[in-house]
C-alpha cells in the first residue's frame, strides 16, 4: 500500500491575490506521496471561477470603491464572496491520490464533530438542510488535481449579496453564471463556533482519514520570494478582468437632451466594436466615438480619454461632456 504523507499549510495572510499564488505554487510543488491541506481566508474579496464574466457576476466597482479586492482562480464554479468569517480548503495532491468522497469526508467529519449535521450535495456543494455552507470547485492538469471550497462561519451575509449581483448594466455573456443557492452562517447553528475551532477539528479528522501528518506549518505569503511572478498574474488586471470570455454589455442614460445607448462588443476585455445609439447624436460623432473606441482596453479610464480627446463642434463638445460624466459614474 502507498504511503502517504500528509501535510497541512495554514496561510498567515488575507490577501486574496497571495493566496491564491500560494495555492497555485504548492500545486505545482506537491510531492509524489503528499496529500496536502491548505487552510486560508481572505478579507473582502469576490473571488470568481476561471471562465466567468467579472462584470456580471459582480458589482466590480462597488466592491473596489470600498476596499475590496476581485480575483480569478484557476478553477471553474460560481463566484464566490469571502470576508474574515469564511475559512478556505484546498486539497492538494497527484491525480492517483485524488479521492473526492475521502476529502469532503475530512470536511463532514469535522463539522459533525462540532455539532452539525451536513451532508454533500448534487451540485458541489455542502449543505445543512437546504441551505449550502461550502461551495466547491476543481482544478486538474496534468498529473495533479485540486479541489477547494469555502467554509461559512459567521461571513457578512448582506455584503455577500451586495457584491454578488448583476450590475445595472445589460449583459449578454457566454461565460459561465453562478447559480443563486441559500447559504446558511454555521455559527446560526453552533453560535460558539470560531474559525481556530474549525481549523482544530479539520487538522483532527484529516489526521484520522489521511493517517499522521508529518507536517504542519504556517506560511505567510509575503515573506515567499518564489510567489512574485504568481502574485504578479493573480493581481494583474489582465488575469482578473481580461480574461473574461466574450459578452456584449449595453450602457444607457437619458440626458436632458436625449436618451444614449453605448452596446459594446467585447472580446478578451477588448473592445472589438462599438454601437452607439441615439437620435440627439448626429451620424458623424456616432462614427468618431465608434471609431475612437474600437480595440480600446474595456477600462473606463481608457474609454473616457478616447471619447474625451474627440474634437466636434460646439453642440458636440457638450454631448461629449456629458457623456464621459456619465460614464465616470457608470458600473464598468
Amino acid at each position: 500500500m502507498r504511503q502517504l504523507n500528509p501535510v497541512i499549510i495554514e496561510s498567515t495572510g488575507y490577501d486574496p491575490w497571495y493566496n491564491l499564488a500560494l495555492e497555485e505554487y504548492l500545486f505545482k510543488n506537491i510531492s509524489e506521496n503528499e496529500v496536502l491541506m491548505f487552510l486560508w481566508q481572505n478579507q473582502d474579496s469576490v473571488v470568481l471561477g476561471r471562465n466567468q464574466n467579472a462584470w456580471k457576476e459582480c458589482r466590480c466597482q462597488l466592491l473596489e470603491e470600498e476596499g475590496g479586492k476581485l480575483a480569478r482562480r484557476l478553477s471553474g464554479g460560481g463566484a464566490v464572496f469571502h470576508d474574515l468569517g469564511n475559512l478556505n480548503f484546498t486539497f492538494i495532491m497527484k491525480k492517483g491520490l485524488y479521492n473526492l468522497r475521502k476529502q469532503l469526508a475530512v470536511i463532514l467529519r469535522a463539522v459533525k464533530k462540532l455539532g452539525i449535521e451536513a451532508s454533500f450535495s448534487g451540485r458541489n456543494d455542502l449543505v445543512v438542510g437546504e441551505k449550502k455552507f461550502s461551495g466547491n470547485a476543481f482544478y486538474l492538469t496534468g498529473n495533479t488535481a485540486y479541489h477547494h471550497g469555502t467554509i461559512l462561519l459567521a461571513t457578512d451575509l448582506a455584503r455577500l449579496t451586495t457584491y454578488l449581483q448583476v450590475s445595472t448594466a445589460k449583459i449578454k455573456s457566454k461565460g459561465i453564471e453562478s447559480v443563486c443557492s441559500p447559504v446558511i452562517n454555521l455559527c446560526e447553528i453552533n453560535p460558539a463556533l470560531t474559525i481556530e475551532l474549525v481549523k482544530k477539528q479539520l487538522a483532527e479528522s484529516f489526521n484520522i482519514l489521511y493517517g499522521e501528518v508529518v507536517r504542519r506549518q504556517k506560511v505567510d505569503p509575503l515573506a515567499l520570494n518564489d510567489l512574485a511572478d504568481l502574485y504578479q498574474k493573480y493581481s494583474s488586471w489582465e488575469w482578473r478582468y481580461g480574461q473574461t470570455p466574450e459578452f456584449n454589455i449595453a450602457l444607457e442614460h437619458h440626458f436632458a437632451w436625449g436618451r444614449v445607448e453605448i452596446t459594446f462588443q467585447l472580446k478578451k476585455a477588448a473592445i472589438k466594436k462599438a454601437v452607439v445609439s441615439s437620435d440627439a447624436i448626429d451620424l458623424s460623432l456616432k462614427q468618431d466615438i465608434v471609431r475612437a473606441l474600437k480595440g480600446v482596453t474595456f477600462k473606463k479610464a481608457q474609454i473616457i480619454e478616447q471619447i474625451s480627446c474627440l474634437e466636434p463642434g460646439p453642440k458636440g463638445r457638450k454631448i461629449i461632456r456629458d457623456i464621459t460624466g456619465w460614464l465616470k459614474t457608470s458600473p464598468i
